[in-house]
C-alpha cells in the first residue's frame, strides 16, 4: 500500500516521493550536517534558482547541528518562504510548481523552500490595449509579477488576494482579486463558488475560465470584461468589480461585466471629457456600419431598390453590370475571403503577413474587379466593414459573427429579416445579466447617474459616486 506521509525514514521516504516524481529533470541533491545527519533535497532542474537555494538553504544546514525538528530546522534556512507539510502529495505538488523539497533523518515533516525562480516575459505594453496617453504597462505570463503589479498601484490593506489552485494536472495558480467594503460580498462568494467547482485537466489560458464563470456558457454573447492592463483592472476593482489573474496568461478577468465597457478606452480619462464622449460615439458607430453594412447594401438591390438614392443607385447599378454572382452571393464570396486573408496575416510570420494583406487587399480585389467577378461596391464595403469592427477589438469575435447572420437574414428576407433579428439580438442583450447585473445597464435598466460615463463621458467631478449599477456597499469614491 502506497504509503501517503512522511515516516522520518529518509530512503523510504525518499523512495515513495521519487515514485510521484519519476521525471529525469527532477533532482536530488543529498548532503549531511556536522551532526552527521542525512539530507536530500528534490527540486525540479528548470524551475528552481539553484544559487539562492545553495545559498540560502543548503549551506546553512551543512553547518546545522541542532535538534530534528522541522521548527528548529526551519530557522536555521534564510529563505524568507519556508513552510512544512506532511503529506507526500502535497511535497511532491510543491516540487512540480518549483518549490525545493527537504526531507531528513528522523523527519517528522518536510520542508518545503520557496525558491521558484520560472522564465517571465519583460513588462512591456501589451498588443490589444495601445494607449496614446497614459500607462504603457502591460500584464505578463506570471501570475505573481501580475498581482504586484495590482498592488502597487493599489496600496491600500483593503485589496485582498486570493490564491486558488485549478486543474487536475497543470495546478494552476489563479489570483482572485477585490477590495474589502468596496465589491458586493456576494459576487466574491459566487466567483469563488464557481472556480471551486471548476473540474479540467489544464488550464493554460484565462479564457478557459470564462465559460465556467457564467450562467449560459454556450450562448454567443460575452459575459465576463477582459483586459491587459493593469491600469484598466484596477480602476474596474475600484468600481467594486472582482478581478481574476491566471498564471500563464496575461489576460486579466473581470466580473460583473457591461455591454458598455468595451467602447470604453484607458486613455478616455486621460483626455478632456469632449473628446472621450467623441470617440465612444465614433466606436459606436463604426460598430454599427460594420454589422449593418453588408447586410443593408444587399436588401437593398434585392428587395428595396428605393431605399437607395438615385444618384447612387446608379452608380451602383453600372458597376454590377456583367457580375455573374447574386449579391447576397458575392458579399458572402468577398466577406469570406477577408477572414481568410485575415487569418493567414495572423497566422504567418510577421513580415511574409504583411507582404499577404498588401497582395490579397490590393491585387487580388483589383483583379478580380476587372475580372468582372465582384463588384467595386462589394470590395468597397467589405473593406469598411473589417475595418470597423477593430473600432472595438474585444467584441471582434460577437460581432463578426453577428455580421455574418445579418448578411444572411438580409439575402433571404430582406429589411424585414434584419428588423427582426435585430430584434432577437435587442432581447438576448436586454435579458442577459451576470451575478445580478444587467448586461446592457445602466440603459437597460435605466439608471441615470451612470450614464455619466457610458458613450458619454462626464468631467471627474461629475463622476463622484460609484456606478449604482454594481451596487457597491461604498457609494462616494470622490470627497
Amino acid at each position: 500500500m502506497e504509503k501517503k506521509e512522511i515516516s522520518g525514514n529518509l530512503k523510504e521516504d525518499e523512495a515513495a516521493l521519487r515514485r510521484q516524481l519519476p521525471a529525469q529533470d527532477i533532482l536530488a541533491f543529498p548532503f549531511s550536517d556536522r551532526a552527521g545527519r542525512a539530507y536530500v533535497c528534490l527540486f525540479a532542474d528548470a524551475l528552481t534558482d539553484k544559487d539562492l537555494l545553495a545559498e540560502q538553504v543548503l549551506r546553512p544546514l551543512q553547518a546545522y547541528t541542532g535538534a530534528p525538528e522541522a521548527e528548529t530546522i526551519a530557522r536555521c534556512t534564510l529563505s524568507p518562504e519556508v513552510r512544512t507539510a506532511r503529506a507526500l502529495s502535497t511535497l511532491a505538488e510543491e516540487v512540480l510548481a518549483g518549490n525545493p523539497v527537504l526531507l531528513w533523518e528522523g523527519a517528522d515533516e518536510g520542508l518545503i523552500v520557496g525558491t521558484k525562480k520560472v522564465p517571465v516575459r519583460a513588462v512591456t505594453e501589451p498588443p490589444t490595449d495601445v494607449a496614446i496617453k497614459g500607462p504603457r504597462e502591460g500584464f505578463v505570463e506570471d501570475v505573481k509579477t501580475n498581482t504586484s503589479l495590482v498592488r502597487k498601484r493599489l496600496k491600500t490593506g483593503e485589496l485582498r488576494i486570493e490564491m486558488l489552485t485549478i486543474g487536475r494536472r497543470s495546478a494552476t495558480s489563479v489570483a482572485l482579486c477585490w477590495l474589502e467594503g468596496t465589491c458586493r460580498g456576494q459576487i466574491v462568494e459566487d466567483v469563488r463558488k464557481k472556480l471551486a467547482a471548476v473540474d479540467i485537466d489544464a488550464v493554460p489560458d484565462a479564457s478557459y475560465l470564462t465559460r465556467f464563470l457564467t450562467d449560459r456558457p454556450r450562448s454567443l454573447i460575452k459575459q465576463t470584461g477582459s483586459t491587459e492592463k493593469p491600469d484598466i483592472f484596477c480602476a474596474k476593482l475600484a468600481e467594486g468589480r472582482v478581478g481574476i489573474l491566471t498564471d500563464g496568461s496575461p489576460i486579466a478577468l473581470t466580473i460583473p461585466y457591461l455591454l458598455v465597457e468595451d467602447f470604453q478606452a484607458s486613455e478616455d480619462y486621460f483626455v478632456p471629457a469632449y473628446r472621450a464622449t467623441f470617440t465612444r460615439f465614433l466606436r459606436l458607430f463604426a460598430l454599427l456600419v460594420a454589422v449593418y453594412l453588408p447586410a443593408f447594401y444587399v436588401a437593398a438591390q434585392l428587395f428595396k431598390l428605393q431605399l437607395l438614392p438615385v444618384r447612387l443607385l446608379l452608380t451602383i447599378a453600372g458597376s454590377i453590370r456583367g457580375i455573374p454572382l447574386s449579391p447576397s452571393l458575392e458579399m458572402l464570396l468577398v466577406l469570406i475571403v477577408l477572414e481568410i486573408l485575415n487569418e493567414a496575416s495572423i497566422r504567418m510570420p510577421k513580415y511574409v503577413g504583411m507582404a499577404l494583406s498588401v497582395v490579397g487587399a490590393l491585387v487580388l480585389g483589383e483583379t478580380a474587379v476587372r475580372a468582372g467577378f465582384v463588384s467595386t461596391p462589394a470590395i468597397i464595403i467589405i473593406a469598411f466593414s473589417g475595418i470597423g469592427l477593430y473600432a472595438v477589438p474585444n467584441l471582434i469575435e460577437e460581432t463578426s459573427v453577428v455580421r455574418l447572420v445579418m448578411l444572411l437574414v438580409a439575402g433571404s428576407f430582406g429589411p424585414y429579416g434584419i428588423l427582426l433579428a435585430s430584434a432577437f439580438l435587442m432581447v438576448a442583450l436586454v435579458t442577459t445579466e451576470n451575478y445580478g447585473v444587467p448586461l446592457t445597464a445602466p440603459f437597460s435598466p435605466l439608471v441615470g447617474r451612470d450614464l455619466r460615463d457610458t458613450f458619454l463621458k462626464y468631467n471627474l467631478h461629475s463622476l463622484k459616486m460609484r456606478p449604482a449599477t454594481l451596487q457597491s456597499p461604498n457609494k462616494r469614491r470622490l470627497k
